[in-house]
């Protein structure tokens, strides 16, 4: 959706950012983003700015904060600590974060390949650990297998769908048990451990997370292996 009213708040974050340039053409609009997504490009001397509209009703103080973001990015300008921080602390805020989240399981996709691979099960290594470390304690979620062998993402906890998706690079008999184990394992903790907000900073791994991650009796032997990886 078109968004003629906010262009002027990015011609004036623009002539703050560049008092002597020329004012380009600049058009901006709202997308139904997963999350709060804003990108910008310039294109044959245009500005083309997308914002999430889960952005639409947000004080004009946060869309400065925004355009000011976006522009300094697109021309390599420092950003100001004070527009930054007013950023941070809107989408920080308890009830952006929960329509983020909200949205985010509605309208996001989640390709699910089973947890049965051809050489380990990732039901049975959860209920294992499980039993092990959590008193058989901890709901389990949704495991599935990567769809290709992932090296750069070779795990994550998807709070939004619930879901602990694992690459497919461990299920090979060279893969040791253990490495695979704590990968599943330092999910688990997220399951455990939710991300909360210091102040307008997120917290991923809390104290409490990584003294229990220490817990694991191959921990050495693990990182090692993931680090070859």
């Amino acid at each position: 959706m078109v968004a003629p009213e906010i262009i002027p708040i990015f011609e004036q974050e623009y002539r703050a950012l560049r008092p002597r340039a020329p004012m380009p053409h600049i058009a901006v609009c709202f997308r139904r983003f997963t999350s709060l997504n804003t990108t910008v490009r310039l294109r044959e001397g245009k500005i083309l700015v997308s914002l999430s509209d889960l952005l639409e009703g947000a004080p004009e103080s946060v869309l400065h904060a925004i355009a000011h973001i976006l522009l300094a990015k697109l021309y390599r300008k420092p950003i100001e600590a004070a527009q930054n921080l007013r950023y941070k602390r809107f989408v920080s805020s308890g009830a952006v974060a929960r329509q983020t989240e909200l949205v985010r399981t509605a309208r996001g996709s989640k390709r699910y390949f089973g947890p049965e691979g051809r050489y380990y099960h990732l039901d049975e290594i959860f209920d294992s650990l499980n039993m092990r470390f959590f008193g058989g304690l901890l709901g389990r979620p949704e495991l599935t297998w990567s769809e290709h062998m992932a090296k750069r993402s070779l795990g994550h906890y998807d709070a939004a769908h619930n879901t602990i998706v694992v690459s497919r690079v461990f299920d090979r008999p060279s893969s040791p048990r253990y490495a695979l184990e704590y990968l599943l394992y330092h999910e688990m903790l997220h399951l455990k451990h939710p991300v909360r907000m210091r102040g307008v900073r997120r917290c991923v791994h809390s104290p409490q997370f990584k003294a229990e991650e220490a817990l694991f009796p191959q921990l050495a032997e693990a990182l090692a292996f993931l680090k070859r990886l």
